[in-house]
Formats: C-alpha cells, structure tokens, sequence
C-alpha cells in the first residue's frame, strides 16, 4: 500500500469523484458545514500547511482506492484531525481503510512531530469500527450536530497519542473476541 500524493490532474479528478458521492459525503465536514469539494477546492486544500490528504492505494497493485487525510493540522500545538473515505468498496479493498490511516498516523507522529491526533465520527458510520482499531479512545459527544437527510445525528469524538500508535500493518488479521480473551495468535 501507498500513499500518494494528489499532484496529478487524475488523482485530484478521482478524489473529487469520491468525495462527491453521497455515501461519503454525508459523514463529512470540511468546515462551516461544507460537505462538496470541487476538483479545484481540493487542490487548494491538499497545497495548505494545514492538510495532509493522501490517495492510499491496494497493497495488490498502484490503483488508488480511497482517500485519508489531516486538517487542521496545527505544528505548534502538535496536532491535527484524521479523516479517511474508501472510494473503492470491493470485497479485496476491504480492511484498506485501517491500514492507510495506521500509515499516515506513522507518518502524522514520527515525520511531523505531533503528539495528538483526534477524530470524530458520526454515530452509526462504520467508520467507527477502524477508529476502535487504531486504538483511539473515546473522549466525548457533541450531541446532534450532524444533519443527515434533515435528520440530526451525534458526533462521537476520539483522539489518540503518539505513544499509543502502533502502526497495522497490511494483511494483519485481526483477533475475534475470544483470540483477544485468550491471548491466541
């Protein structure tokens, strides 16, 4: 798996895409509640000191296949916010998610120095299960904030420590609940 930077018209074009789909969109907010990014916006936006937004691709082959990403990233206070869509939802993408946020958090802690990241996540988005997996905890809700279809929804908010990271690394499965219990490999 990679993660590339969005320096050619193509990656921009097919990060726009995604983050244009209502899938993704709906559990987004890059500010004053904009959700739409246009391909231009989003150039702007990965050419600002204050976003790291990478294309991760399959660890198979170089196809891109989803988007993960910094805002807000402040070196003064040593933090930033995580965010990631999947563009691609094939059954072998599956997982990918995890792996390329673990790969920026590496790079978020070890390459820029921070010491905290935070994250948030609307309730019912399966994001959430990728965040309990790169081990951030739970510090918080802002109750009905996030407006899906009118409808308003909780923000469940996390933040993790640079000597919490440990990176997952591609392919690494994942324990049920009695591996974990019992301590199996």
């Amino acid at each position: 798996m990679k993660l590339l930077p969005l320096d050619t018209p193509e990656l921009l074009e097919q990060a726009a895409q995604w983050l244009a789909q209502k899938e993704n969109y709906q559990w987004l907010d890059f500010g004053n509640g904009r959700q739409l990014l246009s391909p231009a916006l989003l150039k702007i936006m990965t050419q600002a000191e204050t976003r790291l937004i990478r294309i991760y691709t399959s660890g198979k082959d170089e196809n891109p296949i989803g988007i993960v990403g910094l805002n807000d990233v402040a070196r003064s206070f040593k933090t930033a916010t995580l965010w990631a869509i999947a563009g691609e939802r094939s059954f072998p993408t599956r997982g990918s998610a995890s792996f390329a946020a673990s790969k920026l958090l590496t790079l978020a802690f070890s390459d820029l120095g921070l010491h905290t990241v935070s994250t948030w996540v609307v309730e019912h988005n399966p994001w959430l299960r990728t965040v309990e997996r790169l081990n951030f905890r739970f510090i918080g809700r802002q109750r009905q904030c996030h407006f899906i279809d009118g409808r308003p929804y909780d923000r469940l908010l996390f933040d993790l420590l640079a000597e919490e990271h440990k990176e997952i690394e591609n392919g690494e499965r994942e324990k049920t609940p009695r591996e974990a219990v019992r301590g199996a490999p």
